[in-house]
């Protein structure tokens, strides 16, 4: 009967797919299988009873305090207006540099990552601001909008990421496991500013290849990037710089610095970067009574749906465990040819090709919790496969046909950039992040390094 648990995974992609609530899905599935089993002798109810356990553990989480409060602070941020100083900024420094407007937009997509790591205020905001500019420019549509949904991806896996705080909370419990079933009773704690030290490097290495595409554009097919035409540039330039650049310097210091340096947690560091976001609001002028009840109001939902996904999610995971789910995949997963490669190799193509169809928080909480431990007992680092995931994931925001990043710039794009050159201008972006996926498989160093580094000291 251990095969009920496959069927139970793919009753419930099926459901996702038609379009039922997350949540709500994940925990009615399961219940339904749940009873089917028990009335057939498959299935003991008593895995159950741990399910209020689970909801006051998740609610109790200090891990998963600093979602909502780096939620807040990407919609404060993108209330301040920080993001239209920053695009006016970069665009007058790279003046007259060929595709210089498209390496600015990249800049400052890896900015705002640096600051909000959310992925909707970002395309939304340079596809409003840059977009109608570029094309105007005579930037080749497919350039432009892949340009500006890869750059707002960058939220995916530069911190602060919501991404690697919900990735750190599943596999701190998923490295827990494995170690335990190793028999060491004592696991160490895999934490989130782990995550976010390993994915430093990753994620300017992907900025970098980015701008590397732009670049090679402009000098294998000069019409697709055109010199980048302005007004002459005005006096005063170096303090436009400054006070473009410097609001959001300051707040990733007080955000990855207090985490690098160890003055504070992740959840600490996300009350600081809330405090910071009002403070930018304020100086910005971008603070009242009203844009702060909108902030909390939109803050408590996106909070809201992402909780009530975690305990649909506890009752997914009781009832495929229940069934003998995590048996069957570690036998199917542990008798592959090739070994842990092999493993690796599917399980990657799998969160792949799912990210065409379900969001990273349904992916985060479906299918890690369920391969993770048999990976990591299998003999892999629990941070550079946390890495290894969260670049995956990026992709599903870039892939049609239901990739949010490409959603989010169709509705504010203008009517005449085509949706088929929307889709065809991020394929050679999510052909870099696969190309980043293959370096690290094959230098894992350039995520544990950094990681070894800091706590060697």
């Amino acid at each position: 009967m251990e095969w009920l648990s496959l069927v139970l995974f793919a009753v419930i992609f099926i459901a996702l797919l038609i379009g039922f609530p997350v949540a709500f899905t994940l925990a009615g599935v399961s219940l339904i299988f749940a009873l089917i089993a028990n009335a057939i002798g498959a299935f003991d109810m008593a895995f159950l009873q741990s399910i209020p356990n689970r909801v006051f553990s998740i609610m109790g989480n200090e891990t998963l305090i600093a979602v909502p409060l780096f939620v807040f602070m990407g919609i404060m941020l993108e209330q301040s207006k920080i993001a239209e100083n920053l695009l006016q900024t970069m665009d007058e420094v790279m003046r007259g540099v060929k595709g210089g407007l498209g390496i600015a937009v990249i800049l400052v997509g890896m900015l705002l990552a640096a600051s909000t790591g959310i992925v909707g205020a970002t395309v939304v905001t340079m596809g409003l601001l840059a977009l109608p500019t570029m094309l105007k420019q005579g930037y080749c549509p497919k350039l432009a909008s892949g340009t500006i949904c890869a750059s707002g991806t960058l939220g995916q896996i530069i911190p602060p990421s919501i991404v690697l705080i919900l990735l750190g909370d599943v596999l701190s419990s998923s490295y827990q496991q494995a170690q335990l079933n190793q028999g060491i009773f004592s696991p160490e704690p895999l934490s989130v500013g782990d995550l976010f030290i390993g994915a430093l490097l990753p994620g300017m290495l992907l900025v970098v290849l980015y701008m590397l595409y732009v670049f090679s554009k402009a000098f294998l097919q000069p019409n697709s990037v055109p010199n980048h035409i302005g007004n002459p540039v005005a006096p005063g330039l170096g303090m436009r710089v400054l006070k473009g650049l410097l609001p959001p310097l300051l707040l990733i210091l007080l955000v990855l610095g207090s985490i690098l340096m160890g003055y504070a947690t992740p959840t600490e560091a996300a009350s600081l970067g809330a405090l910071g976001a009002l403070l930018l609001a304020a100086l910005n002028r971008r603070l009242s009574l009203e844009i702060l009840q909108n902030v909390m109001r939109n803050s408590l939902q996106v909070t809201g749906m992402i909780f009530m996904i975690f305990i649909g999610a506890a009752f997914f995971s009781l009832v495929f465990r229940g069934l003998g789910g995590d048996d069957l995949m570690q036998s199917l997963l542990t008798d592959l040819p090739g070994g842990v490669f092999t493993a690796m190799l599917i399980v990657m193509l799998l969160m792949f090709i799912l990210g065409f169809f379900l969001d990273f928080i349904e992916i985060t909480y479906v299918v890690v919790p369920v391969v993770a431990p048999i990976l990591l007992m299998m003999g892999l680092d629990p941070i550079w496969l946390g890495i290894m995931i969260a670049i995956n994931l990026q992709t599903a925001f870039l892939t049609p046909p239901f990739g949010f990043a490409l959603f989010y710039l169709r509705g504010v794009a203008p009517p005449e950039l085509k949706t088929i050159d929307l889709y065809k201008g991020v394929i050679p972006f999510i052909a870099i992040q696969i190309g980043v996926l293959i370096i690290l498989a094959i230098w894992p160093e350039i995520v544990t390094w950094l990681p070894g580094v800091v706590y060697s000291d």
